[in-house]
């Protein structure tokens, strides 16, 4: 079953409020998908799922989900406590110095410009065909957010440029943090800002702590 990209943000907020209250299994059975049972693969399986339902167009370009609008689609697992059991991926970390040179042009700001959340039940007693989906969240950083994003953009970008990349840890950054996304230690890519011939390191990827989409989520409310 294919949906057409939304027009309009009001339409697409729209969808988003039609399914809050669904469980995984009942949004599967509209979109004629079958539900994985072991949690281990359900949170990107669901992103997709949520993807498809809600006319998302961008597949794996560097754009917004939802091209047209600008704006990014983001699900959020919830635990028993009410709050973001991860941190959140943004997207992959670019290891050309030129896309480390300029926030304004980066795709970690590219994709939190606007962002629409879709919390969902990850509670390790609920199936994931059970677990229910949250009201959407549409969400655009303010001022002071934006600003402590850059700032922890900058300080990380900085350490990569300069060839430090390795010394990164997950405890850098206020709201934003960078780690290591691969599927195996064997997973290596170029990084151009390293001396040496053929220096590989493991992909990262930028995240977003818990404690910021916490906030986010809970201040967001309708």
């Amino acid at each position: 079953m294919s949906i057409a990209p939304p027009l309009t943000r009001q339409e697409l907020i729209g969808r988003a409020e039609s399914i809050a209250g669904l469980t995984i299994q009942q949004l599967a059975n509209m979109m004629g998908k079958s539900v994985p049972q072991s949690s281990t693969h359900a949170k990107g399986w669901f992103g997709n799922l949520l993807e498809l339902s809600l006319g998302a167009n961008a597949a794996s370009a560097p754009e917004p989900d939802f091209m047209n609008l600008g704006i990014e689609l983001k699900s959020i697992p919830i635990g028993d406590n009410g709050k973001p059991k991860e941190s959140t991926y943004i997207c992959v970390t670019q290891l050309d110095p030129v896309a480390l040179s300029s926030w304004e042009s980066s795709l970690v700001k590219c994709k939190l410009t606007e962002v629409l959340w879709i919390p969902f039940e990850a509670s390790k007693s609920a199936p994931v065909p059970l677990r229910r989906i949250g009201s959407p969240v549409l969400w655009q950083p303010s001022t002071t957010q934006e600003k402590q994003l850059k700032d922890d953009w900058q300080e990380l970008c900085d350490m990569i440029v300069l060839g430090n990349i390795d010394k990164i840890s997950s405890s850098m950054g206020k709201y934003l943090q960078i780690r290591p996304k691969a599927a195996h230690s064997k997973s290596l890519t170029k990084d151009k800002n390293q001396s040496g011939e053929n220096k590989l390191t493991l992909p990262r990827g930028f995240y977003l702590r818990p404690s910021f989409t916490h906030s986010i989520i809970s201040n967001n409310k309708h």
